[in-house]
């Protein structure tokens, strides 16, 4: 077994600020399945119908990306080798869930571009850096 070295400082905080990344899409996803009634109400009549459309393989994908991801950081910060597969496969799941979202609804057409696509952009670059993080994690021997 290779032996584990220690990883720098700034590793620790990335690896913390993902930990609290990955909690805070887990908990988007628990609170979109406990709407009261007067939050559903609150939405647009096209917030409201995407979200009580969604197809049972969407929300499945939606699990996979957050828990993924959560499970992915906590690994890294515990530094094992399964961190990186975890982290590949959050990605995977944020790119078909908004992929579908983009191509088979009218969102950026009813809602624009910027409002549609600004924050999930921000999701994937976040999952962008997660998978570099745990890569170089592995070639730097700081997870084994």
């Amino acid at each position: 077994m290779t032996a584990k070295r220690k990883p720098p400082l700034w590793f620790w905080i990335a690896g913390v600020a993902l930990l609290l990344w990955g909690v805070s899409g887990v908990a988007a996803f628990y609170m979109s399945f406990h709407l009261t009634p007067q939050a559903l109400a609150a939405l647009s009549d096209y917030d409201r119908k995407l979200h009580t459309d969604r197809a049972t393989w969407f929300i499945l994908v939606y699990g996979v990306a957050v828990w993924a991801g959560l499970l992915g950081a906590l690994l890294l910060l515990f530094r094992r080798r399964l961190a990186p597969p975890l982290l590949v496969a959050s990605l995977v799941a944020v790119i078909v869930m908004f992929g579908w979202m983009f191509l088979a609804t009218d969102i950026i057409a009813v809602k624009g571009v910027v409002t549609a696509m600004g924050f999930p952009i921000v999701i994937v670059v976040i999952g962008t850096f997660a998978i570099w993080l745990g890569q170089r994690a592995a070639e730097r021997g700081w997870i084994v």
